[in-house]
C-alpha cells in the first residue's frame, strides 16, 4: 500500500516536538502531524493530547518531492460536514423601514464632510482653549 495524499492510516508516535509529532506510518516511513493538526481546538501543549507510543489514526495531506510526508489527526476523524446555511441579519438602523430607498454617495459623502467640519471646529475649540486662546503663547 502506497502513501498517497487522502490516504487513512494507523501510526503510532514516536517522537514529539513543540511544533508537532513525528507518527511512524507502515513500510517504516515517518510523518510528521504539525501541532495545528492534532485537534479541532487550540492546542497550546501537544503533550496534552499525544504521547510517544500512542496508536492513532492520520489522514495523509500531503507528500514532499524531498519524501517529507504531512499528517493531520484533525482531519482522520469521520464526522459528517457541518451544514451552512445562509441566514441574513437583520440591518441595524433600519429594521422597519424595508422600502426605503438606499443613500447615494452624494448624499453620504455630504453626511459625511458636516460630520468631519462638526467634528474639526469642536476639537479646534477645545484646543485652543487650553493653549490660551488663537495659539498665543505666554512668556
Amino acid at each position: 500500500m502506497s502513501i498517497e495524499v487522502g490516504s487513512k492510516l494507523q501510526g503510532k508516535v514516536t517522537g514529539i516536538t513543540n511544533f508537532g509529532a513525528f507518527v511512524e506510518l507502515p513500510e517504516g516511513s515517518t510523518g510528521l502531524v504539525h501541532i495545528s493538526e492534532v485537534a479541532d481546538n487550540y492546542v497550546k501543549d501537544i503533550n496534552d493530547h499525544l504521547k510517544v507510543g500512542d496508536m492513532v489514526e492520520v489522514k495523509v495531506i500531503n507528500v514532499e518531492k524531498d519524501g517529507k510526508i504531512g499528517l493531520s489527526i484533525k482531519k482522520a476523524k469521520d464526522r459528517p460536514e457541518p451544514q451552512r446555511s445562509y441566514t441574513p441579519r437583520p440591518r441595524q438602523g433600519r429594521a422597519n423601514d424595508r422600502n426605503a430607498r438606499p443613500e447615494n454617495f452624494e448624499s453620504k459623502m455630504a453626511k459625511f464632510l458636516k460630520d468631519s467640519e462638526d467634528r474639526l471646529s469642536s476639537l479646534k475649540r477645545n484646543t485652543e482653549s487650553k493653549r490660551g486662546g488663537r495659539g498665543a503663547r505666554r512668556g
